[in-house]
């Protein structure tokens, strides 16, 4: 696994463990720099790409969750990376074939 898809899972990790403890996980968006300093930013409604590029950002990844689910997208350069947890509800009905 590249370490740009292993920031991916682990900030889907971190995100999905806030998640199973109750917790909203609010939408936030993590830039990295050229210089490799991170910046924050809550509730951006810019695209990804767009934001990224705007800050002359290297990598760029936004956190969102919505009823007890979470989605984390990746970008760095060319490269594009989702991942998401389903909620276990659904996930249940999947596996009984519901």
């Amino acid at each position: 696994m590249s370490l740009f898809a292993e920031h991916v899972q682990q900030l889907l990790d971190a995100a999905q463990s806030v998640a199973s403890e109750g917790e909203t996980c609010s939408a936030m968006t993590i830039l990295i720099g050229q210089d490799h300093g991170i910046h924050m930013i809550s509730d951006s409604d810019w695209p990804l790409d767009s934001l990224a590029a705007d800050r002359g950002a290297r990598a760029a990844y936004r956190i969102t969750g919505l009823g007890g689910c979470v989605r984390v997208e990746g970008r760095e350069g060319p490269r594009h990376c989702v991942m998401e947890t389903t909620h276990p509800a659904r996930t249940a009905r999947f596996l009984l074939g519901i």
